[in-house]
């Protein structure tokens, strides 16, 4: 039996990956100027070209239970086992949608075999995870080894970006008023990153040169206790400064070319400009 890969538009993989490992996507929404479309059908470019210039933001909105037991009965109609990895469960209602979902088609289809995966995460940290079962179902394992697979990834990878300005986030409602006044007044420019599960403070620093340097001193510190097996830059509204971020501060640590990913809509639009990085170590890091 064959395991189809699930996975939500909020992973941020590449269509030559998802075409390679044949994963299905089921996407989330933004909303703007009373519209709402579907993230997967959006122009990043042109979304992140705009948005400096918005003065009200665009909304964001999970998929429909409905949504995900479409994509599962698909798979489960053809006989396969599916594995869906998903967007962390404490950053968005996905993961919840994605369980009523499954059960829906557990009701319709007895001995159904549907597991989800939480990736912790949100954009190519999620996306690593992803790769990994991918990769594993290709590959020819089972469900549970699949399952293994991501969760394993999990633990060997992280996501570290910094926004150029607290802005966003405030106006997302994603940090207090005093911690934005504290950041505008003091310079305070925050590196962030996933921690178990949420949104964390990896560091804080006082200008965005000394943040994407201690992003690499991170990522330094890392790749020479564990290794680096992969990696991505990320960007929101900021592809020229990505490019010169992976050539100049990444790719010699990674010891290999760097592709530049840009974070989902669902993601970036809350952040605002930012460039990060997300990698995977060869051996755990937790």
């Amino acid at each position: 039996m064959s395991v189809a890969v699930i996975t939500d538009s909020a992973s941020s993989l590449p269509r030559e990956d998802l075409e390679r490992l044949g994963i299905g996507v089921v996407t989330l929404y933004v909303s703007e100027d009373g519209r709402s479309v579907p993230e997967t059908d959006l122009d990043l470019r042109d979304l992140y070209e705009r948005l400096p210039g918005m003065s009200v933001l665009p909304t964001t909105s999970q998929p429909s239970p409905a949504e995900f037991a479409d994509a599962f009965a698909g798979a489960v109609d053809r006989g396969d086992d599916v594995l869906a990895v998903l967007l962390s469960s404490k950053m968005s209602g996905t993961f919840r949608s994605a369980e009523t979902g499954a059960a829906m088609i557990r009701e319709r289809h007895a001995g159904a075999r549907i597991e989800l995966v939480d990736s912790e995460s949100n954009s190519m940290q999620e996306g690593f995870a992803v790769l990994a079962a991918g990769e594993c179902a290709k590959d020819g394992g089972d469900l549970s080894q699949c399952a293994a697979a991501a969760r394993a990834t999990i633990q060997r990878t992280r996501f570290l970006f910094a926004p150029s300005s607290l802005e966003y986030l405030h106006r997302g409602g994603r940090i207090s008023g005093a911690a934005r006044l504290l950041g505008s007044a003091l310079r305070i420019v925050p590196i962030l990153t996933a921690t178990d599960g949420s949104t964390g403070v990896a560091g804080v620093v006082r200008t965005y040169t000394k943040a994407l340097e201690r992003i690499a001193a991170l990522m330094r510190a890392d790749a020479s206790r564990f290794g680096i097996r992969r990696a991505v830059v990320q960007e929101i509204a900021d592809e020229e400064g990505a490019a010169r971020f992976a050539a100049e501060m990444i790719e010699p640590i990674a010891g290999f070319p760097v592709p530049i990913v840009r974070v989902p809509a669902v993601v970036g639009i809350h952040v605002g400009p930012a460039i990060g990085v997300a990698y995977e170590t060869i051996d755990p890091m937790r």
